[in-house]
């Protein structure tokens, strides 16, 4: 069984609810995990939330994020497309700080993600946007 859904939003920290309530779509049959569930939710929202502060921090709101699910046989693959500026995630993981340790209210986007997502990266892609790609197995 494969399912592939697909939006293109504005870059709008408000569209947080309508991108949760776009992926209910993929939730058919509902996982048999709740917790796999509540964690694929929170993969997108911390993508997404991290594209529109972050990524498009400096562009004009009409600027589109563009989020596209597949659901796999095992797996869900999450892309999110951005047009910000190159950013290493790989770097961005190793100086902040572990989750335990990190306090702050804002920051633990990347190492909530990095602990969930079972493949975690951030792209050039050839059309100049940067693909924000998550994996999680479910199965």
């Amino acid at each position: 069984m494969n399912h592939k859904i697909y939006l293109k939003t504005n870059t709008d920290i408000n569209a947080t609810s309508e991108v949760l309530s776009w992926l209910e779509q993929i939730n058919q049959p509902p996982f048999n995990n709740q917790t796999i569930w509540w964690e694929l939710q929170t993969l997108l929202v911390e993508g997404f939330i991290n594209i529109v502060e972050h990524a498009h921090k400096k562009l004009p709101r009409e600027t589109p994020i563009e989020l596209e699910v597949m659901r796999l046989k095992e797996d869900i693959e999450i892309r999110i497309w951005s047009w910000g500026e190159p950013f290493e995630l790989e770097k961005q993981l190793q100086i902040t700080s572990a989750l335990e340790d990190n306090d702050q209210e804002r920051g633990r986007g990347l190492q909530i993600m990095s602990s969930i997502a079972d493949k975690l990266s951030y792209k050039l892609t050839d059309d100049n946007r940067y693909c924000l790609f998550i994996s999680k197995h479910y199965c």
